[in-house]
């Protein structure tokens, strides 16, 4: 159909200049964080504008005929710190809508203003505290609205040169790290995730429900136990109490839709819903497996009256990983080894998972009760059939469950003199199962071995903690000490939490105006994965004398906060000491130096024995929206080096060395915005394989997979990784509706990055392997090229009614 220009060209322009003719509102409420009491007359405005308003008796507010567009939204009154909410979105079809809260100031003054900070800093963790708000998420380049891979723009933050999403901090394991939304913790945040680990390919939280993240890197808060490497604290945005409104994305590999609304005159809804069609785009390209993915989120909160909320969240998600069998198999190609060596590998892969959980806030005059329950569960069933045939035998067959069942209460209270308090405990229900059969390499009798494993065990957890703060000098230096322990019945060595008490202090001194010192030093715990702990034979369980990770970590910096650009500079050195890190009891190895090569399974005897250090130094520089342009610059040196059973400290699979990552971006004038970003990893040890063991015809037909050689424990490198990002978005606002089209180029470059070569066995015309002719025990080897790295252009448009 074709549409004459002279009448489109005329319509556009008056429908374009009509959406900026038009102006919007942004209206909220602002509140006391302590007591949930309204502010009354507090100085509410656009920042660096004359445009402003008041709160009234209740607290609160409306600015109105502001253009479309995004805002930092400043609050000022005396007895409180001022805040900033930084790149507030107001659009015609949907005024924005605010929930402030202010912090008391800590000093007895009749009037005193305390300016804002540009990035969060708590008493309790002054120091390795960063925020991201949901449009810097949603506007990363390269970062695909997906929470894992948009923190790899902060120091300390490794990017990996692969499709996952593994976080890897400052050095450590992925699964050292804790999530929690709105308080409520959930145990992983991406699809498809290995079990026992944070990683997975794609995120799970949709970032059109989040409204700030806080990444803790060191200097957890003492309420926040289990963690060694990272907390990140999601908020998810508060439903509109006035209209209901709907959002859809169709982004470069899913399909979503947001809706969101009031549910009577205190409450409100927040529900989003997800569909990939990664599946259709992977075999178009002729990959060999196909992933498809599944998710919900929601948020419900009732504001029961103004001393008690009712908070409850839900995510879930259905992962299913199939393998492209219908992939032609032409023996010209130059993907056909690839290929077959990737469909004799990989299994098939059906996941399923959901956390659900309520949260009580009830507030007094001078503190705050909360009362938090939660159920998560995961079951990941992995299989693979001889040759793919579903009419031959299984070659793999695991079945794993993981739920656990969660209670926490916390008592928030603040003194006069600059005094705050928070104490509470915690408990813990949770039920593991695994069954499996497959093949493995034994490395004691150096032979293939059938293992039909079986394992089933419930544990009770139980956490007690308590941290004050302390304001001194007119709030120039900040002191807090925190204290907390847990311990579990799995067995005598943790059971007693006295043998795992967590100490903690830290210290801000504001040495000049906008300068200040700030450290920290604890003693953190991390109870060892399900998956080692379920470990049996005969009914023993075979690793029931392992203990509790222990790190002993200190971190000391300087930071210039640069309020008038909303920036911060920081540097600061880190310093992590581990104790009863696990090892292999057969290989004499730290898993810190087998990364994802711990399988699944878990079925290995494990003794808590090894040590570890990660240490390095970190320099950031992070401007919040201001003039039209942001950015981050972010630079980390850092070690990482584990013992074996040998004592000998090794480069551990994390052991990125240098980490480089720059992201900016402006925006222009007719919503126009133009991001960047570029990412620089150190390459990442690996062991090399043995070939000879590996290419025995029957280990080769047991296993499928190379043997490494252990001797040369992660003695060679990958080379470095290193990616551009581009992304350009424009927004139009009409009077019932907004559209956003973005154009999103990851490696733009196209940097292809060699990794470890797949050793394989060499194959003739069918996919057969070919028997060495000089020796009738062994096939014959074929090293094939892998590789990371493409030009990845995707277009999204984003609805908004």
């Amino acid at each position: 159909m074709k549409f004459n220009s002279i009448l489109v060209l005329p319509a556009f322009f008056l429908m374009h200049f009509a959406c900026f003719a038009q102006t919007t509102s942004i209206r909220g409420s602002v509140m006391n964080k302590t007591n949930n009491e309204p502010v009354a007359f507090a100085s509410v405005f656009l920042q660096n504008t004359q445009q402003g308003t008041e709160t009234d008796i209740e607290g609160n507010f409306v600015l109105q005929n502001i253009l479309p567009g995004l805002y930092n939204i400043q609050v000022d009154v005396v007895g409180f710190k001022n805040a900033v909410v930084y790149e507030v979105e107001a659009s015609i079809d949907r005024p924005a809508f605010l929930s402030i809260q202010l912090e008391e100031v800590n000093v007895e003054l009749s009037e005193v203003e305390v300016a804002a900070s540009s990035i969060s800093n708590r008493e309790e963790s002054p120091v390795s505290v960063r925020t991201i708000g949901t449009n810097e998420i949603k506007r990363n380049p390269g970062g695909n609205r997906d929470i894992s891979k948009v923190i790899r723009s902060l120091p300390g933050v490794a990017a990996i040169p692969s499709f996952r999403n593994d976080i890897i901090i400052r050095g450590g394991a992925a699964n050292e790290n804790r999530f929690y939304i709105d308080g409520i913790e959930i145990p992983n945040i991406n699809h498809f995730a290995t079990q026992g680990s944070s990683g997975g390919p794609v995120g799970l939280i949709n970032v059109d429900l989040i409204d700030e993240v806080e990444f803790y890197s060191g200097a957890f808060p003492a309420s926040r136990g289990n963690a060694l490497s990272s907390v990140l604290e999601f908020g998810f945005r508060e439903a509109r109490d006035d209209k209901y409104t709907a959002n859809f994305v169709v982004g470069s590999s899913d399909l979503g839709v947001t809706l969101e609304g009031p549910t009577g005159k205190n409450s409100g809804l927040i529900f989003s819903a997800r569909r990939s069609y990664l599946q259709f785009l992977f075999a178009a390209l002729g990959l060999p497996f196909l992933p498809t993915y599944n998710d919900v989120n929601t948020k419900w909160k009732w504001n029961v009256d103004e001393k008690n909320q009712l908070t409850i969240i839900g995510l879930g998600a259905y992962d299913d990983f199939a393998l492209n069998l219908e992939l032609d198999d032409d023996s010209t190609d130059e993907n056909f080894s690839v290929n077959n060596y990737l469909l004799d590998q990989l299994v098939v892969n059906r996941q399923w998972n959901y956390t659900i959980g309520a949260r009580w806030d009830s507030y007094r005059e001078k503190g705050r009760w909360t009362f938090v329950a939660s159920r998560n569960a995961l079951q990941n069933d992995t299989f693979k059939h001889l040759q793919n045939d579903d009419a031959l035998p299984l070659t793999f067959d695991y079945s794993s469950r993981e739920t656990e069942n969660k209670f926490r209460i916390e008592n928030k209270i603040s003194f006069g003199e600059g005094w705050k308090t928070i104490y509470g405990v915690s408990y813990e229900f949770a039920d593991y199962f695994n069954r499996s059969s497959f093949e493995e390499f034994n490395y004691v009798l150096d032979t293939v071995v059938k293992v039909n494993y079986k394992t089933e065990f419930n544990l009770q957890k139980y956490g007690a903690f308590a941290q004050a703060s302390k304001t001194f000098f007119s709030e120039r230096l900040v002191l807090s000490a925190g204290v907390r322990a847990d311990g579990n019945d799995y067995s005598a060595s943790m059971k007693n939490p006295a043998e795992q008490i967590s100490p903690r202090i830290s210290a801000r001194y504001s040495f000049a105006p906008q300068w200040s010192l700030n450290a920290s030093t604890g003693i953190y715990y991390q109870m060892p994965s399900y998956i080692a702990l379920g470990f049996q034979q005969d009914g023993i369980f075979l690793n029931g004398d392992m203990k509790y990770i222990l790190s002993k970590q200190a971190i000391a910096g300087i930071e210039y906060d640069w309020q008038k650009r909303n920036s911060v500079i920081t540097l600061e050195g880190f310093y992590k000491h581990y104790e009863n890190y696990p090892v292999s009891v057969v290989r004499g190895i730290s898993l810190a130096n087998l990364g994802a090569d711990f399988g699944t399974v878990g079925n290995e005897d494990i003794a808590s024995i090894g040590l570890g250090r990660a240490y390095g130094v970190e320099f950031l520089y992070q401007q919040k929206l201001y003039e039209g342009f942001y950015g981050i610059l972010a630079y980390t040196f850092v070690r990482s080096e584990f013992t074996g059973a040998d004592g000998k400290f090794i480069a551990s699979s994390w052991d990125s060395r240098n980490l480089v990552s720059v992201t900016t971006g402006k925006k222009f004038e007719k919503n126009w915005e133009v991001g960047i970003r570029f990412q620089y990893s150190g390459g990442l040890p690996f062991t090399p394989d043995n070939v000879e063991a590996s290419m025995f015809i029957t280990t080769w037909d047991a296993v499928r997979i190379a043997q490494p050689e252990w001797s040369l424990l992660n003695s060679q490198r990958i080379n470095a990784f290193h990616q551009l990002d581009v992304r350009v978005d424009k927004k139009w606002y009409f009077e019932r509706w907004t559209l956003d089209l973005f154009l999103d180029v990851q490696n733009l470059y196209n940097n292809i990055t060699p990794l470890k070569p797949i050793l394989d066995v060499q194959r003739d015309g069918d996919g057969n392997p070919v028997v060495n002719p000089d020796n009738p025990n062994l096939y014959l080897p074929n090293f094939l090229d892998a590789s990371s790295g493409t030009v990845l252009p995707s277009i999204g448009i984003i609805v908004e009614l």
